[in-house]
């Protein structure tokens, strides 16, 4: 697996220290940040993503830090998801998704069959191939978040950075996204998501908890330790139990 690394970023953005000496190795698997807001979490997917140059320290994807990579090669391997994406116009929500294959293609390439399967496959794993011909302003809030993960999902990228991918999406689609996830993972790629859902984040395969710019705790969800850290990070005012095979987080009485 090629190595997506942060060593000692440090990020400010105004006069606020987001991100304050962080290093960290992204492992196999769905990763999962969590954290209190303003922890820092989206910044540093940002930074892994190559779109926010650190101001101390480096970003590095197989072992090059990611500055140094041609736009369209980081392009290829990195695929992400903003948490607020333009999702209006007149496109078609498959026109939308055509344009997570222009990092293969180029601007003046016409896609290959291949190009087009894998739109399709995208389509399918993200549950909107049925409706690939209406447009986006056509479509709810929840409807637009699953055509630009269609379009996320259709780089076919080694690595897949997704910043509140369960934004708008009811809980029938929240528990989707999260078998997509798993099958992405299943075929091969790493997964690296920032969720502020507390439960959904405990179903990835390992957790990263930030508080105020800096790495509070790493660790499997079963680690009793990071169930520990989560609950100092957020002030007590959750707990993490076991439901059937799952954690889950629950708000404690009075704390709120």
């Amino acid at each position: 697996m090629t190595s997506l690394r942060l060593q000692g970023v440090s990020v400010v953005l105004g006069t606020t220290q987001a991100l304050d000496g962080v290093s960290l190795e992204v492992r196999a698997g769905w990763t999962a940040i969590v954290g209190p807001n303003g922890a820092g979490k989206s910044t540093l997917l940002r930074v892994m993503a190559g779109l926010h140059p650190p101001d101390a320290g480096l970003a590095l994807l197989a072992g090059r830090p990611l500055a140094a990579w041609p736009r369209r090669e980081r392009a290829q391997q990195l695929a992400w998801l903003a948490q607020q994406s333009d999702a209006r116009g007149e496109l078609t929500v498959r026109e939308v998704v055509q344009l997570g294959r222009l990092p293969h293609l180029g601007l003046f390439t016409a896609p290959s069959a291949h190009d087009e399967a894998e739109v399709d496959r995208a389509l399918r794993d993200a549950e909107c191939l049925d409706w690939q011909h209406r447009r986006l302003q056509e479509l709810s809030g929840g409807e637009r978040q699953r055509v630009l993960l269609a379009r996320a999902l259709a780089v076919r990228a080694p690595w897949l950075l997704l910043d509140e991918p369960t934004t708008h999406l009811d809980p029938i689609h929240q528990a989707a996204l999260v078998r997509m996830i798993q099958r992405q993972v299943h075929q091969g790629a790493t997964v690296l998501s920032v969720l502020h859902d507390l439960s959904l984040a405990l179903m990835a395969d390992r957790l990263v908890v930030l508080d105020r710019g800096r790495v509070h705790a790493e660790g499997d969800r079963d680690d009793a330790s990071l169930h520990a850290a989560l609950v100092d990070v957020f002030a007590g005012s959750i707990r993490i139990v076991r439901v059937a095979s799952q954690w889950v987080a629950l708000t404690q009485p009075g704390a709120l």
